[in-house]
């Protein structure tokens, strides 16, 4: 069976080895559905057939060979680009999406050698217009996903600007109005302890979000402790950040382990913070604690729904929904966004995984899940 062939007889077996590979593109997999790790892949395999089918001079296989792809209409994407496009959307990497071709030009070439055996001239044929097929949808994919990613820098950029302007003006004027009448106000003074403690956090969520981008991780030092006295202590700090909110912990056993306090602490925080803000007002969170001998769960679950499109990427810092661009520095926190993706990587860096559910009737639940450590 020639390689365009046995690519259309044998697409669900492709598609279904794509799949289990895209699902260990963690933490933006963790939220995604069996179609939406497939994605455009389908499609591309149609093209590639197609292109395998296709007749090609010398000129056209030379072209194609340095990355020249046939001409397209402006204003129609090709598959290998729209895929580029929603991974950099959900939040894979250049790796991972990069790895995604190489995985699935393996898979396509492993299962059809397995199946055809001795190679023919006609195969050999084949084989290179597969490899330059492949290399053409892997470089318009990255093309989309650079732009996109180049696209979402800039916004996060000016989302920083603004957000950080804030907190600093406030603190500008109360200083100089105090400066200017001499005179000591007890409520600007709290106001500027506030708004520095807000400007602090940005610029600490900043280099962590640095450190984890630029693949050294997010430092831990782990020691013996006890969760329970850090989940209360998370659900105090968060209710004296928001009065209005109402947190619940479920008491239950001691969960020992060894884990980064602080780290903890924070990663605890921005995704208890998060619950009461997007939460249904007037409704509680819940927080409770299960373990057995090797791993603890927390799960913080609140009355509010999590849209598809939102969950989609949800780890993803730089998924700049517009609301979020709308909101950004108008909450109480007044954050960049970063919360959610400094808790993963937090919780990543103990060797351990969120797990996030969402639907009308049940509302959200973000599932941590820690070894105990050593």
């Amino acid at each position: 069976m020639r390689l365009r062939d046995f690519i259309l007889t044998n697409r669900e077996d492709i598609l279904r080895e794509w799949e289990t590979f895209a699902r260990t593109c963690a933490p933006a997999s963790i939220t995604m559905e069996g179609t939406e790790l497939r994605d455009h892949v389908n499609e591309m395999l149609t093209v590639i057939a197609e292109d395998l089918k296709t007749y090609q001079s010398e000129f056209e296989q030379a072209q194609k060979s340095k990355g020249h792809a046939p001409d397209t209409p402006e204003s129609e994407s090709t598959a290998a680009e729209e895929h580029g496009a929603e991974r950099a959307e959900s939040g894979f990497t250049t790796e991972q999406t990069v790895a995604e071709y190489r995985a699935l030009r393996a898979s396509v070439l492993r299962l059809w050698t397995k199946e055809r055996g001795e190679l023919t001239a006609a195969d050999i044929d084949d084989l290179i217009r597969f490899n330059e097929a492949i290399d053409q949808a892997h470089a318009e994919s990255i093309a989309e996903f650079t732009e996109k990613v180049e696209n979402a820098k800039e916004m996060f950029l000016a989302i920083l600007g603004h957000d950080l302007r804030n907190p600093l003006g406030a603190i500008f004027t109360s200083a100089t109005f105090m400066s200017e009448t001499g005179e000591m106000d007890r409520t600007l003074t709290l106001q500027i302890a506030e708004r520095a403690k807000r400007a602090t956090q940005m610029v600490g969520d900043l280099l962590d979000f640095t450190r984890s981008r630029l693949g050294r991780g997010i430092p831990i030092d782990r020691e013996e402790v006890d969760l329970r006295t850090v989940v209360h202590d998370v659900a105090d700090e968060v209710v004296a950040a928001h009065p209005e909110g109402e947190v619940q912990v479920e008491e239950g056993e001691a969960q020992i382990g060894h884990w980064d306090t602080a780290r903890i602490t924070q990663a605890l925080t921005n995704l208890v913070g998060n619950a009461v803000e997007h939460g249904v007002s007037g409704t509680t969170v819940g927080i409770e604690l299960e373990g057995d001998e090797e791993d603890v769960a927390i799960m913080i679950q609140n009355r509010g729904a999590i849209s598809a499109d939102r969950l989609h990427g949800i780890f993803n810092p730089m998924k700049l929904s517009a609301k979020r661009q709308e909101s950004s520095a108008h909450g109480p926190t007044g954050n960049l966004g970063l919360g959610l993706y400094i808790a993963e990587r937090i919780v990543h860096a103990h060797d351990g995984r969120i797990e996030v559910e969402s639907a009308k009737a049940r509302g959200t639940t973000f599932t941590v899940h820690l070894p105990r450590g050593d």
